[in-house]
Parts: C-alpha cells; structure tokens; sequence
C-alpha cells in the first residue's frame, strides 16, 4: 500500500485547476498501488481552509492545512520546507504536484532534500512492481518516453491539462500543521502581478486560440480575440515571432521557450508550425490549424485543417461559433 502526498497550488485564494488534476493523478496513483490514502498539503493566506471541500471532492482522504499571511505571496522556501517535512513524516509513495510556472520551482528544491528521483511534464504515472513508470514527452513532444522511477520515493510533477479533474468525493479529515520555518531565501517573492481578468490562464483553459505571424499586422490579432470571445471560455495564445514584435506579452507566448499547454481544443491562427511551437502545444487534444499555405508543418499535428486566407476563414468560423451557442 503507497499513500501519495500532493501540493495543491492555489493562487488568489482559489485552487488552480492543475491542484484538481494533481489530486486525481494521485487518486489513480495510490488506488492502483494497493489502495493507499491522498494527502493533501493545502497552503495559503487565511480562507484557503474553504477550498477544502474542492480537494475532498476529487479524491484526497488527509488535508494538511496551511494557512499564513505570508502565503499570500509564493514564499517558495517555507513552502518547499513544509511539503518536505509533511513528506518525511508520513510513507508517501510519491509527491505530487503540477508542472506550472511555481511548481517547477518547487519540484527540484522538494526532490534535492528528499534525496528523491524527480520525474517532470508527466503525463500519466502507473505502478510496475517496485518502480513507477511516468509517461514524458521529449524531442520537443516528438515522441513519448516511458520512464522507470526506482526507489522509494518519486517527485512527480503533472502537465497542467494532460490528465482530467475527476470526481471521487471522499469524507476528508482536516489537519492544522504549522508553516515551517524557512532558511534564508537567495530570492524572495514580494508582489504577484495578475495578467488581464476577463479570459482563463493558459495553463487552465479548455481552449486556446493562438495567432502567429500569418496575421500579418499586429492590429490583426483582434481576430484572434473575437474567436476567443465567442467560444466563452478560451484563453489567448501566441507564437515567440509574434511576442518578439511585441504584438502579445510574452507571457501569452506558447512553446518550447514559452508554456506547455494541453487544452481540450486548440486552434492554431496563421501559425506555420515550427518545431518550437510544437513543443508547447502538441499534446492538446484537438488541434485545429489555419493558413493559406498547405505546406505548413502545422497541418501534420493538426487533427481539422483549413487551408485559407486567416482574414477571411476567421471572422465566418467566429460567427458559426457564435450562432452555434446561441442554438445551443
């Protein structure tokens, strides 16, 4: 019998949706170990206690509850601190946690002081006798590696989107444990900046609809936005050429120097597909591509494809969009 320990990463006072999907990994993970316990380490600014009844519902058995001001910002050594001392503590099998912007910073620091392998961007992890066996994409997601983790404890961080949230309601008991003290900090975290309201991260959306160079002006990106307007919950996206022209942040940018992203749909405006790109995006579910060029490396990734001026093709598909929720 394996428990396994997640970090459940909040932001705001509201759990992220990799939280969720951390927690049915781990569900699937410890059921098919021989039926072992979810631990959950739930840390924030006072009121995070409320999103308790989120965790229990998709499967964690033991909250660990961790409320501080200080948490309020990403106080990376405290909470790496508190997730290593939970884990020696209790017999984990495996520590859980997503593949976001701060839990490839927390990841390595929790695996260097558990002396634990650390398997990263996992999209799927099984038992095999005493190994876990990951699935990892590698060669910019050209190909998909089954790696073997031995040892009695694994670090495993999850690609935000690759596994579903799912259910499994569980009567969770709560656990106060204290915020552990932290060492002294290289570098310390004294503001979060949120991006535009109004469209999902990234990392969280369904659907993502993401422009390149084929737009041709930056005032042309508008397009872009319309689609995703219409389709209610997409999130906006961007190649490195467009960001580099400053037509989008770069936090917009998507690919391999960019985020991994795994939305149920993507649709991909006027990009031709370079193998950077790719890397960021070819693990979503459905990928729809357009550009007027039939060539474009886009098309061999793509599962629907629109061979088409983007100016044109764009403004009817946001239209069809809209009439199509409207009947709906």
């Amino acid at each position: 019998m394996g428990n396994v320990l997640v970090w459940a990463e909040s932001r705001g006072g509201e759990l992220r949706k990799v939280a969720l999907e951390a927690v049915t990994a781990a569900r699937r993970l410890a059921g098919a170990t021989g039926g072992g316990e979810v631990h959950v380490v739930l840390a924030g600014p006072p009121g995070i206690a409320a999103r308790s009844t989120d965790l229990a519902t998709h499967g964690a058995d033991v909250i660990f509850l961790v409320e501080a001001p200080e948490l309020a910002t990403f106080a990376r050594e405290a909470l790496a601190a508190t997730i290593v001392g939970r884990a020696r503590a209790g017999e984990y099998r495996a520590v859980l946690l997503g593949f976001s912007a701060q839990g490839r910073d927390l990841g390595p620091r929790i695996a260097a002081r558990l002396d634990a392998p650390i398997a990263t961007d996992v999209l799927d992890a099984t038992p095999a006798g005493d190994s876990l066996v990951v699935t990892h994409p590698a060669y910019a997601n050209k190909v998909l590696l089954s790696l073997a983790i031995a040892g009695p404890l694994a670090v495993i961080s999850v690609r935000p989107g690759a596994i579903a949230a799912v259910e499994s309601p569980t009567s969770a008991r709560t656990e106060a444990i204290a915020l552990a003290a932290a060492p002294a900090a290289v570098v310390t975290v004294t503001e979060v900046k949120e991006g535009a309201k109004g469209r999902p991260d990234l990392g969280d959306a369904p659907v993502i609809v993401a422009g390149g160079r084929g737009l041709k002006a930056a005032e042309n990106f508008r397009i872009v936005e319309e689609l995703a307007d219409a389709f209610g919950n997409a999130a906006v996206g961007a190649t490195r050429a467009v960001t580099d022209d400053g037509w989008r942040p770069h936090s917009d940018q998507i690919g391999q120097t960019g985020r991994q992203v795994s939305p149920q749909l993507y649709v991909a405006i006027g990009i031709s597909g370079a193998i950077q790109h790719l890397a960021g995006m070819r693990a979503s579910r459905t990928i729809v591509a357009i550009n007027k060029d039939k060539e474009a490396p886009i098309f061999k990734v793509a599962d629907y494809g629109i061979v088409g001026d983007v100016l044109e093709v764009v403004p009817a598909l946001t239209l069809a969009v809209r009439q199509a929720r409207a009947s709906g």
